[in-house]
């Protein structure tokens, strides 16, 4: 053990036998460790804490936003520009960078959050046994091999191995996904590899003890503890959201473009126009300016702050900004059962008694609820085995539920089974502390992994009334006689094998089934309950408990997948039980298929590329397994959204495309670790912010077409004017106006088109590699090629006459393009004269300000000055405008085509 930083495999500790574990470890279970081993052991293992990363300084946030191609092009422009003297051009790019390095910064800020709430989520004192005492001490200072005790309420400290257990239970649920507190135990498990979920000698760090107590001894501190390996995890997941890798593919697109065009025709210019060089720098330098959009990162920035806004509304808050987008672009959502698709509240939903089947209503821990029986109320003297059976899981239960008022809800202590057992009690009318009372306890048999049933004798009359519940197949076979339509009976092999058929049926349904029976004595003095006394019971019937699904699940499922979203269900529970589940939440259905983590790792890379196609439920999975179903399905090019609550689903919140905390259930960790959290806790959440990040998407790539379809056509006027040997156009400081002015108002209000309709009633279209697809580019190209023609024709009817007046009127046919090309931008395939212009009253409030803008530009002196431009008259105006209307109408044609095309293909 104390080698085994060094390299020294470590065993498997929980096949290890109580002896083995002292020699393996060294260490004493009677005295514990000594001052001098432990001293020397946390110099050589550490102090068990998980370490934090390094936290970013807003300084180096605000560094980190000039590391881009786009921005070393720019900075280089900026700075040919001064060198040419041209000063108020230069300052201008300056400011606009500074800008957007202002605006990155702020919203920049995951770092490494994650790894301090793992920190202080386990931060403890723990009870340790040391030179034959007892002490307390911070958890900090446990050290392998130190014996620690096990205490009802407290939270284990570290990675341990059992050694002593009395009625140990303890909470997993946020390590492992089970949504049921796990008995533990000493026994010895087998050599082999077994899941997280059934090491039941184990105590993990971090969980919380229920009941009971015990020892363990440690064997796994800091980083080599089950949290700490899943910090060591997250620490190393470099995870890139959709939308950052399209605008870095854009970026490089860009980039890859102006270096060599420009450099292309700086030559070309010099050696075949012969253009002094001194103008062919301004010129590449315009030429540079016209091909990137500088308002990009501003204008993305506020579609998706404009969506983080509404998903606000809806009781999800975001955390990173490009998360917004890649929520719309998500094919598929896996969502963890326990806390996302179910409650993690026990109920009892079902009674068999009396060879009857009672239904019970209710949410919850609420006691609030109708019982049925063939359709019809149950309850009454009618049903006498119905009141008999909550009365015993009254009897039977040592969980509390208490009603909180702040919060108006329900909130138990103890074991969720019971506590659920004790609401049906109430359900039927029967008080724990008035039962009491009326029944003095006597004694009582806890529940262990090893006998499986919980037995409690409570004093009535002259009589001792024993209770007993638990596995039905224990309690069958400690019974003798059975209570059957007011009578006791034997229970013959006949009727066991009849109810054990029920028993299978009432399972396959996802139901867990407790068994429950009573027996009745005589009292005795000094009488103790032990396990012989629970033998030769009077069999009653099943309680039937599900962990109540969500009541918003099956419809947002159903949305869902009428949405085109797959949704796929990963949890640690059971293979039947996940399917039972699965069905209820019609995520499951005929022909799908469910794939258990013992099944997962014996498959291949391709195998379960080909397995995750059909699909919908994984059962029994580790952490490990999340993260190879993430990866598998973004082999198959598809976008994955996790939702999860505990530390077990940290990494795989990580390594998504994007992850979903529960805002309510969710620890710390998990919450740390989402791009999105739920504030509501509501799955129903989930769908509607997909429906805003698909809207988020398609007003994205209405803002980039319009941006880059703009740039687009000054870029073919500048390069045709230079191939064809014409005078440049339009200047560095003009195009900068129209990129930055013109385009400045127009795309924040396209970035303020309202959201469509039906984007969940119709499947979504599968979403490009790339945010600019063919259809996009094509668009661009229709609508750059009359921007071109019109803005040279224009200029080559008035240059060489005046060549202030025809620059600006290139200005000018440029802008007016710009602006109906925005409208062009609305929509796909709907005719712009067939939308509601009023929709977006920003676009109508821009279009009237860039206006009144350009005629700034025009009729001011000081800006004629900056921007070299001369007063139009009217009849310099008619042929701009004309000429500018090219634009729609070669849209228009484009847009028919494609609704023809649509219907041939739906025909």
């Amino acid at each position: 053990m104390i080698g085994e930083s060094a390299g020294i495999k470590s065993p498997l500790w929980h096949s290890l036998g109580i002896k083995e574990l002292e020699l393996e470890l060294e260490t004493s279970f009677g005295t514990g460790l000594t001052e001098k081993e432990v001293s020397n052991r946390l110099e050589h293992f550490g102090a068990n804490i998980i370490p934090e990363g390094k936290s970013e300084t807003i300084f180096s946030l605000f560094i980190r936003q000039f590391k881009s191609p786009l921005i070393y092009i720019l900075l280089f422009a900026s700075g040919i520009i001064f060198a040419l003297k041209e000063t108020t051009d230069g300052i201008i790019i300056l400011v606009v960078l500074l800008f957007n390095a202002v605006i990155g910064s702020i919203q920049e800020g995951r770092a490494t959050r994650t790894l301090s709430a793992l920190k202080k989520f386990v931060k403890t004192n723990t009870t340790v046994l040391r030179d034959g005492k007892e002490i307390i001490i911070p958890d900090t200072e446990i050290v392998p091999g130190d014996v620690m005790f096990l205490i009802e309420g407290e939270k284990v400290a570290a990675d341990a191995r059992i050694i002593e257990a009395n009625s140990l239970a303890i909470d997993e649920s946020a390590l492992t996904g089970e949504s049921l507190p796990v008995t533990k135990s000493t026994n010895f498990l087998g050599p082999q590899k077994i899941p997280l979920i059934n090491k039941k000698n184990i105590a993990f760090r971090g969980t919380n003890i229920i009941s009971g107590h015990g020892k363990a001894v440690v064997f796994g501190t800091g980083i080599n503890s089950e949290i700490g390996k899943i910090s060591q995890k997250i620490a190393g997941i470099d995870t890139e959201i959709p939308l950052r890798a399209n605008i870095r593919y854009l970026s490089r697109l860009i980039v890859a473009t102006v270096v060599s065009l420009s450099a292309f025709l700086f030559f070309f210019g010099i050696f075949v126009n012969q253009v002094p060089a001194r103008e062919m720098f301004k010129t590449v330098v315009s030429l540079a300016v016209s091909i990137i959009p500088e308002g990009l990162p501003i204008i993305i920035t506020l579609v998706l702050a404009t969506g983080v806004w509404r998903m606000a509304k809806r009781n999800a808050l975001v955390k990173k900004l490009q998360a917004v987008e890649a929520l719309g672009q998500a094919r598929i959502i896996a969502v963890d059962k326990t806390g996302t698709i179910t409650k993690n509240e026990m109920i009892v939903r079902k009674v068999y008694a009396g060879g009857k089947v009672f239904e019970i209503g209710g949410f919850g821990y609420d006691p609030a609820s109708d019982i049925k029986f063939d359709g019809k109320s149950a309850v009454g003297a009618n049903h006498e085995e119905l009141i008999l059976a909550g009365k015993i899981a009254t009897l039977c239960s040592d969980a509390r539920v208490i009603y909180i008022e702040k919060d108006k809800t329900w909130k138990i202590s103890g074991d969720p089974t019971e506590a659920a057992m004790l609401v049906f009690g109430e359900k039927m009318g029967f008080k724990k502390d008035g039962l009491a009372e009326e029944m003095p306890p006597l004694g009582e048999v806890p529940f262990n992994h090893k006998i499986k049933f919980h037995a409690v004798s409570h004093k009535n009359d002259k009589k001792q009334f024993i209770t007993i519940a638990g596995a039905p197949e224990v309690i069958l076979n400690r019974s003798k006689n059975i209570l059957e339509m007011g009578k006791i009976s034997p229970l013959t092999a006949e009727k066991k094998s009849s109810l054990l058929k029920t028993l299978h049926g009432l399972s396959s349904e996802g139901l867990r089934i407790i068994g429950f029976g009573f027996k009745e004595e005589t009292l005795r003095e000094n009488f103790i309950l032990n396990e012989k006394d629970t033998e030769n019971t009077i069999f009653c019937g099943f309680y039937c408990i599900e962990d109540s699904i969500r009541p918003e699940v099956r419809e947002s499922v159903d949305l869902a997948r009428s949405a085109g979203v797959k949704i796929v269900m990963i949890t640690g529970d059971y293979k039947v039980t996940a399917m039972a589940i699965g069905r209820q939440a019609d995520i499951f259905r005929d022909g799908d298929e469910v794939i258990t983590g013992e099944e997962f790792e014996k498959l291949s890379e391709n195998e379960i590329d080909q397995k995750v196609e059909k699909t919908t439920i994984f059962a029994q999975v580790s952490p490990d397994d999340k993260m190879k179903i993430i990866e598998s399905y973004r082999r198959r090019g598809e976008i994955i959204a996790m939702t999860g609550d505990g530390i077990n689903d940290a990494p795989s919140l990580v390594a998504a495309d994007l992850g979903v905390a529960m805002g309510k259930i969710g620890t710390e960790v998990a919450k740390e670790a989402a791009d999105i959290v739920l504030l509501d806790d509501n799955f129903g959440t989930v769908i509607s912010a997909i429906e805003e990040g698909r809207s988020i998407y398609k007003t994205t790539k209405k803002v980039i077409l319009y941006l880059f379809s703009t740039s687009l056509g000054e870029l073919l006027t500048i390069t045709v004017a230079l191939f064809i040997k014409l005078p440049l156009p339009i200047l560095a400081a003009q195009i900068l106006w129209l990129n930055l002015v013109t385009d400045g108002f127009l795309d924040v209000a396209l970035a303020m088109e309202p959201k469509e309709k039906d984007l969940l009633k119709k499947s979504f279209e599968h979403p490009s590699k790339y945010i600019i697809d063919k259809l996009s580019v094509k668009r661009m190209v229709v609508m750059a090629i009359p921007m071109m023609l019109g803005t040279l024709y224009l200029f080559t009817q008035t240059y060489q006459t005046d060549i202030v007046k025809a620059w600006t009127i290139s200005l000018t046919t440029l802008a007016v393009f710009q602006w109906l090309n925005a409208w062009n931008c609305k929509s796909e395939d709907h005719s712009i004269f067939k939308t509601n212009p009023l929709e977006n009253k920003f676009l109508i409030a821009a279009t009237f300000m860039v206006v009144l803008l350009q005629l700034f530009a025009l009729y001011n002196p000081f800006m004629q000055k900056i921007l070299h431009t001369t007063p139009l008259s009217p009849a310099d105006w008619v042929p701009i405008i004309l000429i500018s209307f090219s634009v729609i109408v070669v849209e228009e044609v484009r847009k028919f085509y494609a609704r023809r095309k649509l219907v041939l293909q739906l025909t």
